[in-house]
């Protein structure tokens, strides 16, 4: 008995600080992206085909008791990758409105750029950027309809991106 009345409060304390799209609280906000070369627009089938990846994407930002983004914050990403060529550099990564199959403009730059490439030595590696600032208005687009964006990054060799992936309120 003790320990279904434990199980029932550490339950309950889980609970507290979860978030989801119908339960929200005012803590941060975690998405995913698998990411895949033939979800880029269009599927990417050079020597970069094989690549592949997650995106994991944490948005730091006020909200109200019903969740919805009151102030500007910041989104962190830690982007595992794998399956490109060795040596591949890594030039860009963003969040861009779009549902699958469309494209649209960068609206999250993660700062990454072809001056300071993210090398993937033996063609795996993992992008991490923290801090990175997202206004009130594209925070709560995103919150509202996180399959309306993607997350990709681009190589040398595939400049308008090699991997790609729909967003997912986790």
């Amino acid at each position: 008995m003790k320990r279904i009345a434990l199980l029932a409060v550490l339950t309950a304390v889980a609970a507290c600080g979860s978030d989801s799209p119908t339960n929200p609280s005012t803590g941060p906000i975690a998405f995913t992206a698998a990411l895949s070369a033939a979800n880029e627009v269009p599927a990417v089938t050079n020597a970069d085909a094989n690549g592949r990846g997650t995106a994991t994407m944490t948005l730091n930002v006020p909200r109200d008791s019903s969740g919805a983004v009151t102030g500007g914050g910041t989104m962190n990403f830690v982007v595992p990758l794998s399956g490109f060529p060795a040596g591949t550099p890594v030039i860009l990564a963003h969040i861009h409105p779009g549902a699958a199959g469309a494209t649209g403009s960068p609206l999250v730059n993660t700062g990454l750029s072809a001056a300071s490439p993210v090398v993937l030595a033996d063609g795996t590696g993992t992008l991490t950027f923290n801090d990175v600032p997202v206004d009130q208005v594209k925070a709560q687009q995103i919150v509202s309809n996180p399959a309306g964006f993607y997350f990709n990054a681009h190589t040398v060799l595939n400049p308008g991106g090699a991997v790609r992936g729909q967003l997912v309120r986790q």
